[in-house]
Parts: C-alpha cells; structure tokens; sequence
C-alpha cells in the first residue's frame, strides 16, 4: 500500500504535465445546431454627453455613416439607453447613451476596425471611454 500511493501521484502528476498548453484563442465548439453557426457578439457603450456639449442625433448618425458603416457594411443595430459610470476623477455620472451591437467573425481585421471606431469616437466627442464587451454565440443570419 505504501508504494502504491507514489506510483499514484506520479501516474497524476504525468497526466497533468503532458497536457498541452491552452491557448487563449482555444475556446469549446459551441453547440449551435443546424441553422446556426459561431459568430462574436460585440456591443459597444457610447455615452452622448461631452465637454463640448451634448451629441445630438444628427452628430451620432453622420458617425454611424462615416465610421461604423464603411467598417460594417453587413449590418448592426443601435439603440437608446441610459448609462451610469464612474470617471476617472471619481464622479458618477449619468447621461444618455447610445448602444451598437454587431455580430461577426472573431478576426484580428475585425477587432481592429472595433478599435478603430472606438478611437474616433473618444477622438472626435473627447470621450474618457467607450465600453467594449464581446462574447460567443450561436446566430444564424
């Protein structure tokens, strides 16, 4: 018995390390059934207030036509909401938003026409931030 227990760990501890490494990118297969297939979810946060004033709805949809649109010709929705956050000074504040969701591949190209539209818009409304959340789904078009 008492040499059983070393083999034991040792048979544990040799499975465990001749593992491969994850990578980051390596996520499960989702299960999306026949008439779905894996896409990336990204909804981005645009708070509509700024240090120049409040940006109207006919600022928001020439950057919707000069910078979403040419990056995401496929489509997206938008929709109105009401955010909450904290600055980076400590103040909540809360202000109309504005919300795009877009599902796509989950590509370098792609994450980098996100960036993109995320800088301009901090660029040109002198934004702290745009909130990004992406996830993984099933979706079928």
């Amino acid at each position: 018995m008492r040499l059983v227990a070393p083999l034991l760990v040792l048979l544990v501890c040799s499975t465990l390390t001749n593992r491969p490494p994850a990578r980051a990118q390596e996520l499960p297969a989702l299960p999306c059934g026949d008439i779905g297939r894996a896409e990336t979810r990204t909804t981005l946060y645009f708070g509509l207030d700024s240090k120049m004033g409040a940006i109207s709805e006919a600022q928001w949809k020439t950057f919707l036509a000069r910078e979403v649109t040419p990056r995401f010709p496929n489509g997206f929705t938008v929709w109105q909401a009401d955010g909450q956050w904290r600055r980076a000074d400590g103040i909540i504040v809360r202000e109309r938003s504005k919300v795009l969701l877009l599902v796509h591949e989950d590509a370098p190209a792609v994450r980098a026409k996100l960036t993109a539209v995320i800088e301009s818009y901090k660029h040109a409304y002198a934004q702290e931030s745009v909130l990004w959340e992406t996830a993984r789904v099933c979706a079928a078009f």
